[in-house]
């Protein structure tokens, strides 16, 4: 599955057409507390991230969080 995360296309080596957004996630190393994802030009809150299917072709924009003062 070929899709672009923050720009770069990124390849999943999987064999399913799609996955759930948590799933892809996982497989590209993120955390789910330190980050913001937008899926498709959509803000995905993190409670529906179990809702929403990551398909081919799709666009995943990730926003890390950094604490500081």
């Amino acid at each position: 599955m070929k899709i672009k995360v923050n720009g770069e296309e990124k390849l999943l080596d999987i064999s399913i057409k799609k996955i759930r957004l948590s799933y892809a996630l996982d497989l590209l190393g993120y955390k789910p507390n330190t980050i913001v994802v937008e899926l498709n030009n959509t803000i995905i809150n993190f409670e529906y991230w179990d809702d929403k299917n990551v398909e081919d072709g799709d666009k995943i924009e990730i926003v890390s969080i950094v604490g500081g003062g």
